[in-house]
C-alpha cells in the first residue's frame, strides 16, 4: 500500500501545482495580456497529468475501500484549484494514517505465523523426499 500512497501523493501535488500556475496565472495572462503560451502548455500537461492521478487516486480508494462519495470527492479535487491538497490532507488523516498503523501492527503478529508456516512446509517437504 506504500507505493500506491506515494503514487496518489506524486500525482496529487503535482496535479495541484499545475491547475494551480493554470488558473492563478495562465488563464490571467491570457485574458488580460493574450498570451496563450502558459494555457496551451500547463492545460495540456494538467490535463494528462489529471488522468495519471484519477488512476492513482481510484487504485488507493479501493485498497482503502472508500465509499462511492468518498470516492468522487477524491477523484474530483484535481478540477477545482487548491482542493487538491485540502483533500490529500483529510484522505491522509481520515484514511491512510489508521489503515497504515493497523498494518504495521497486525505485521509483528504476522511475522511469526508466516515464518512457522514456512518452516512447517519445509519440514513437510523433507518428510515426503525421505
Amino acid at each position: 500500500m506504500n507505493a500506491a500512497v506515494t503514487r496518489y501523493r506524486v500525482m496529487a501535488y503535482i496535479v495541484g501545482v499545475l491547475l494551480i500556475v493554470l488558473v492563478f496565472v495562465g488563464i490571467p495572462l491570457q485574458v488580460f495580456a493574450h498570451q496563450d503560451v502558459i494555457v496551451n502548455y500547463v492545460g495540456t500537461t494538467h490535463g494528462i497529468l489529471y488522468i495519471a492521478y484519477l488512476v492513482a487516486a481510484y487504485s488507493l480508494t479501493r485498497r482503502l475501500r472508500l465509499t462511492l462519495g468518498q470516492t468522487l470527492i477524491v477523484l474530483l479535487a484535481g478540477t477545482i484549484p487548491v482542493l487538491t491538497f485540502i483533500v490529500e490532507r483529510w484522505v491522509t488523516r481520515r484514511f491512510i494514517n489508521p489503515a497504515m498503523q493497523a498494518a504495521t501492527t497486525a505485521a509483528p503478529g504476522a511475522a511469526p505465523q508466516a515464518a512457522q508456516a514456512i518452516e512447517s512446509s519445509e519440514s513437510t517437504g523433507a518428510a515426503q523426499e525421505a
